[in-house]
Order: structure tokens, then sequence, then C-alpha cells
């Protein structure tokens, strides 16, 4: 249920990576949050790395949050460009929270289920021990760790899985060469839980939104918390749900790990524990089959 909005203080929230997945949601959804002002940047308009860009912007404008969208996501990629995933999702992080750091906004980061990857089989807690096994993983892990060493007003989202109907993904990658191809091999020894973008951003949102109608302690804001939606499956389920929902006749053939090797390494368990996040802040979270039915019908509009 949308809260009452009428008598909130007006919140200016600042949302860079605006074309990304989770940036894109966030748009569709601003008009529900009419207390928001919005600030959308994309990388074309606010270079993140560039410091002296971020700290002009935070001096023109009082932002209360800042939702970093923005990241190095092509996991394979970053392992023949290091420095590039090290600048986007290490560097320009710490650009953006000394910058809330200083004019006193709450940081909302998203990290990744790769930071954990160990051979735990239960759903992973944010207290357990992080282990990243790829360039990306590593990024995202320093990344997350120097915005809390800066910024005691931040909030860092592990999420795993991540699709919308915008951007590139596995969903609408399947989607894709369902059409052009009779089968297809996916991994069946790789398991966790999608998460809908649109889920998230919806998510932060209302969480943003309980704080300041001071339903929830603001102090609830600053810590590490895991998010995906519910249930739990392998990337050949979900492969093989995306053709059902979809009334699409490709066969999926269950393959393992091995017999599909990429440049960088995936966690063979990444199932998330969210009690901490759903506790804190009194919120129920969509099974992912029920919103990648929700995904998929927002792709035929």
């Amino acid at each position: 249920m949308q809260l009452q909005t009428s008598n909130l203080k007006p919140q200016t929230i600042l949302v860079t990576g605006a074309t990304g997945q989770i940036g894109q949601e966030l748009q569709v959804l601003a008009s529900q949050f009419p207390d928001f002002h919005f600030h959308f940047v994309s990388r074309n308009e606010l270079d993140i790395s560039d410091k002296t860009l971020i700290d002009n912007l935070f001096n023109l404008q009082k932002f209360d949050y800042c939702i970093n969208c923005a990241a190095y996501t092509a996991v394979d990629k970053a392992e023949s460009e290091p420095e590039l995933a090290y600048q986007i999702n290490v560097k320009s992080v710490i650009n953006l929270v000394e910058a809330c750091n200083k004019t006193g906004a709450t940081f909302i980061h998203f990290s990744t289920d790769y930071v954990y990857h160990n051979l735990n089989c239960t759903p992973l807690t944010e207290s357990d021990p992080t282990f990243p096994q790829s360039v990306y993983a590593q990024t995202k892990l320093d990344g997350e760790q120097a915005a809390l060493a800066i910024c005691e007003h931040t909030m860092i989202i592990r999420t795993s899985w991540v699709y919308s109907s915008f951007g590139h993904n596995f969903v609408k990658t399947m989607l894709r060469l369902g059409k052009e191809r009779p089968e297809l091999g996916v991994v069946y020894d790789q398991i966790g839980t999608p998460t809908y973008a649109r889920d998230l951003a919806k998510t932060i949102l209302n969480i943003i939104q309980k704080v300041e109608s001071g339903e929830i302690n603001r102090s609830l804001l600053h810590d590490l918390y895991n998010y995906s939606n519910e249930g739990v499956t392998s990337w050949y389920d979900f492969a093989k749900a995306i053709f059902e929902m979809s009334d699409m006749n490709c066969k999926v053939i269950p393959i393992e790990t091995k017999d599909y090797p990429t440049p960088a390494t995936r966690p063979p368990y990444s199932v998330l524990n969210k009690s901490r996040i759903k506790n804190a802040f009194g919120i129920e979270i969509p099974h992912w089959r029920e919103s990648l039915q929700a995904c998929l019908a927002a792709l035929k509009l």
C-alpha cells in the first residue's frame, strides 16, 4: 500500500545511471511518488568518475538522497578491463559517497550476490563471509566497503540476477534467442533467485517514504541488506519459465557450468536471505515467477 505523503517534506533525490535497468525503472515509478523531486542523470549527462563535476553538482543542488544505479556490470568483459571496472565500481562510488558525506545526503548503492561466492548451500546472510572470484565481484565489494567506510549515511543493497523490460538481461536474451533457435543449452547447476528491477526500485522508494513519514527510524537505512525476489531456481528453470509464460516453443537443454566456460567464474549458489530487509522495513517481496509474469506483460506494452 502506498503511503499518504501530502504532509511529508519534499525530498530531492539524485539518481545516477538513469539509463540502466534500475535507473529506468525508477523513472517509470517517479510519478507515483509526487513528494519526491527526482534528478535523473545518465553517464552522458554526468561523468561520475570526474570528482570535480560531482562536487560542483552537489554544491549547486541540495540532495537528500543519492541512489547510485551506475555500475560496470559486464561480468566477463571486466576480466580484460579491470581498470575500467575499478574506475566505475570503486573510484566513481568514492566520488559520490564523499559528496554525500560532505552534504549530509543518504547514499543508496547496489552491490551483488557475486561478492559471497562460497560453498554454502543455505540462503546467504549479510554477515556471511565474502569471497569474490572475479574482477567484477572484487570491484563491487571494494566499492561497497569504501562507501560504508566513508559515509555513515550509506545503504548497500546486494542483489542478484537482475532483469527488466529495459536494457540487456537474461530475460530479453532468452526471448531473442528463443525466436531464432529451436533449442538452447542453459546451465542448471547455478542456483539463485532472479530480481525484477521494478520490484527493487519500488522497494527503495517505499523505504524512503516510510523513513520520511516517521514510520521507520532513519538509522535503519544505514546498513547492508540483501534483496531479490522470493523463491529459488536455476538458470535452466528460469529459462523454461520464460518460454512457458511467453508461449514460445524453444526446447531448453540442461547443461553443466563446465560445459559453458566463461572468462569470469560464477557463484554456484547465491540464494539471498532477505530477512533483514523484510524485518527492518516491513516489506513483502513477490515471488520470482509472479514478477517474471509482470515483466513479460510490460514487454508486450
